[in-house]
């Protein structure tokens, strides 16, 4: 495994390896770009096949979270990590800890925060070594969970997609195939109901599909392997990344893919696949950016109804994005991409203009 060539090749500037023997510590912290700020993206825990599948998945994640970073006008660059070991059965406070020793270790050039298989109380685990953590409880005068935001921002490209579509943004009738209703789907059910719209769901975890028919009237269920087939105005992936692919995208009965799960497109060439059936993809990365909103405010001192506006400002971005798609005959997920690269750039160019240190603000 050349681990450099794999740097090189989507322009990473840092990975880091960490690995203590004596909590059984294994994790691997990668950064992307810091050319907007420090890089800030969540630690993922996952059961990796080998050591080269969790670099691979670092790596990835860490690009993608400068992306969302530049997209969502936020002063941040992008970075991630993951520790190697079992969410469920693995995780100790002198495991967090140790990982925190890791964290302040790169001195503020890498800030983490939760995502897949960690949580707020592990969080405050990595604080007691590291200040260089978002993400943790209202108490601690952290933001606690972003699930909530994140669904919100969902919503908004939803809404944006709706209106870009049909010149209206009402989701009154209109139905959402959600697929996945953990933290981040549940809340986006919750928010479409309430906004009058119809909901069926699919998930793999009985405990998910059984909270949210008790908390919602009128949800349907599917087989996971239905919900693709399921005819309806939006479909929101809310689970795992890569559902757009060749076996899935023909059985689509839906105008707009709008969800939280990263990494939606199995392969580029789905955005044209789906632009060419005349379903408009609001990219993952941009609409899901939510929750990394909402931490980021940690940053600064936290303040909810800040952190709210900003989410909200995510139905102008997609609007945005949308705009860049007609007016430059591509992909909206190319559009996306050239509105985040486009950012980068600029601040780039100014950056050799600074004198002195310049001062960090998380927006313009």
């Amino acid at each position: 495994m050349d681990i450099f060539e794999k740097l090189a090749a989507r322009s990473h500037e840092q990975v880091v390896l960490c690995h203590d023997p004596v909590t059984g510590l294994r994790a691997i912290i990668a950064i992307h770009d810091t050319t907007l700020g420090p890089a800030l993206g969540g630690t993922r825990m996952w059961t990796y096949a080998d050591d080269g599948a969790a670099l691979k998945d670092a790596l990835r994640l860490s690009r993608g979270m400068t992306y969302k970073s530049a997209a969502s006008g936020l002063n941040l660059g992008g970075g991630k990590a993951v520790i190697i070991g079992n969410s469920k059965t693995d995780k100790n406070e002198m495991l967090f800890r140790s990982y925190g020793r890791f964290v302040q270790g790169i001195a503020g050039r890498y800030i983490t925060a939760e995502d897949v298989g960690t949580s707020v109380q592990d969080m405050e685990w990595v604080r007691m070594e590291t200040d260089h953590v978002v993400g943790i409880s209202r108490s601690l005068g952290g933001s606690g969970d972003p699930s909530p935001f994140t669904a919100l921002g969902v919503l908004g490209g939803m809404r944006a997609a709706l209106n870009w579509q049909t010149g209206s943004d009402s989701l009154s009738g209109k139905s959402v195939a959600v697929q996945g209703v953990g933290h981040v789907g549940y809340h986006l059910v919750r928010h479409v109901i309430e906004a009058g719209g119809r909901v069926v769901v699919a998930d793999i975890d009985s405990d998910n599909l059984r909270k949210v028919t008790t908390d919602f009237d009128g949800v349907e269920i599917v087989e996971p392997d239905t919900i693709y087939d399921a005819p309806c105005d939006i479909f929101a992936p809310c689970a795992l990344g890569a559902v757009i692919n060749d076996e899935t995208l023909p059985k689509l009965k839906c105008s707009i893919v709008a969800g939280s799960a990263n990494n939606v497109l199995d392969k580029d060439r789905h955005a044209t696949a789906l632009a060419e059936r005349g379903i408009l993809y609001a990219p993952d990365y941009v609409v899901n950016a939510g929750g990394l909103m909402n931490v980021a405010n940690e940053l600064e001192g936290y303040n909810d109804a800040r952190a709210t506006q900003q989410v909200q400002g995510i139905y102008d971005i997609t609007t945005e994005i949308f705009r860049i798609a007609r007016e430059e005959s591509i992909t909206t997920a190319e559009a996306a991409d050239t509105l985040a690269e486009r950012r980068i750039a600029s601040i780039a160019r100014i950056k050799d203009s600074y004198v002195g240190q310049p001062v960090r603000r998380l927006r313009h």
